[in-house]
């Protein structure tokens, strides 16, 4: 049996129809067969870089690692400093106007966190669960308020067969408070978390102003207060989309 040459040389091109007739010598089928060796690397070395079909990786974040910044929408780089700050100014203000009692310890406000509201023009999906588990943490960590489980607040809207923004209603939070206090969770206010954002169009670039308010309710006289905390993304179509919008020198 005839062995055929591993390298191709110039006459088993030019007779295969593979390259068009003309001169070949050593060097130049030398050159071929390097190009195609360089063309086969690049094809099995591009799945290790774009990663195996139907395969995804993982990695676990260190606590000083920053946050994903997510690239269509808010995500845990948006909602978490928005927490932290909005809870720290709640608590703050609560903490300034807290009533001292006899013995000279500050009284805790007993408070029903009701929801979180989603206003914004996105759906923040499973983070609605997480933002209310973040606020009630930090509110049941703090010396201010006394906060009543999420489970009996849900509870108590089941029976009432009423929704949360229908607790402002005077009827309908008389007989919020009335299966509360029936439970043994008597409160003093009504917490709300809601989500608002505002959008800036430029060409293919946008900009989302994202927005979170706690409202708080005082159940028996009636005075409300707020605060909020603001934070600002931009979204761009190129990777230089962001300098030629947020040039300084501009």
């Amino acid at each position: 049996m005839k062995k055929v040459p591993l390298v191709p040389d110039g006459a088993f091109l030019k007779n295969s129809g593979i390259l068009p007739v003309g001169d070949f010598d050593k060097g130049t089928t030398a050159m071929l067969w390097k190009r195609r060796t360089w063309i086969l690397g690049l094809v099995s070395i591009s799945p290790l870089a774009t990663g195996c079909r139907g395969y995804s990786y993982g990695q676990l974040l260190k606590p000083t690692d920053k946050d994903l910044v997510g690239s269509h929408e808010a995500g845990s780089e948006v909602f978490h400093p928005l927490v932290d700050e909005s809870v720290a100014k709640l608590l703050t203000r609560q903490q300034e106007q807290c009533h001292i009692g006899p013995d000279g310890i500050a009284q805790k406000k007993t408070i029903c966190f009701v929801c979180v509201e989603n206003k914004m023009s996105e759906d923040i999906g499973d983070f609605k669960d997480q933002l209310y588990e973040q606020i009630d943490s930090k509110i049941l960590e703090s010396d201010v308020f006394r906060p009543i489980s999420r489970r009996m607040v849900d509870a108590a809207l089941h029976e009432t067969r009423l929704r949360p923004d229908s607790l402002m209603v005077p009827d309908n939070m008389q007989l919020f408070t009335s299966v509360l206090q029936r439970q043994g969770a008597p409160i003093d206010y009504l917490l709300y978390a809601k989500l608002t954002s505002g959008t800036t169009q430029r060409n293919t670039s946008k900009q989302r102003d994202y927005l979170l308010t706690l409202e708080l309710t005082n159940v028996h006289s009636g005075e409300y207060s707020k605060e909020s905390a603001e934070i600002r993304k931009g979204y761009h179509k190129t990777a230089l989309g962001g300098v030629w919008n947020y040039n300084p020198l501009k």
